[in-house]
C-alpha cells in the first residue's frame, strides 16, 4: 500500500490515465501475490481503497470551487448537486468517498481509464490456470 501512495503523491501534477498506467504493474502483482487467496472481501475492499485515492487525487487536482462544480457538472451531476458538493469545505478524503464523487466518477469510469480490478484479475487468473 505504501507503493499505491508513493505513486499517487507523484500523481497530482499528472493526468489520470498517466497515474493509472503507473498503478498497472502494481496491481498486476498484487493480483499475482493475492491469486493464492480465496477470499472476496479483502481484494474488494483493496478495490474501493484504490478508487478511493484517485478519486482524491482527481479531487485535489481541481483547485478551486468553480473548477470543481464545472467538472462535477461534465460529469452528470445537476447543477446544485455540483454547486453545493464543490463548496462543501471539506477535505479530499472525505470527498473523495462522498456519494457526489462516487456518482461523478463511478468504478466503470474508472475501468475505461484503464484501471485493473485487482479481484477481476484474480477471478481471471484463476479461470484461465
Amino acid at each position: 500500500m505504501q507503493r499505491v501512495r508513493e505513486i499517487l503523491k507523484r500523481g497530482r501534477g499528472r493526468n489520470i490515465q498517466r497515474v493509472i498506467k503507473g498503478l498497472r504493474p502494481v496491481l498486476r502483482g498484487w493480483a499475482n501475490y493475492f491469486n493464492l487467496v480465496d477470499v472476496k472481501r479483502p481484494l474488494e475492499a483493496l478495490d474501493q481503497w484504490i478508487r478511493r485515492r484517485l478519486r482524491g487525487l482527481i479531487w485535489r487536482q481541481w483547485k478551486r470551487r468553480a473548477t470543481r462544480r464545472r467538472k462535477l457538472r461534465g460529469l452528470g451531476l445537476d447543477a446544485y448537486r455540483a454547486w453545493k458538493s464543490a463548496g462543501n469545505g471539506r477535505g479530499p478524503w472525505w470527498n473523495a468517498g462522498a456519494s457526489h464523487m462516487n456518482q461523478a466518477l463511478p468504478r466503470k469510469w474508472f475501468y475505461d481509464q484503464g484501471l485493473i480490478s485487482i479481484l477481476d484479475t484474480v477471478r481471471w487468473l484463476k479461470r484461465s490456470a
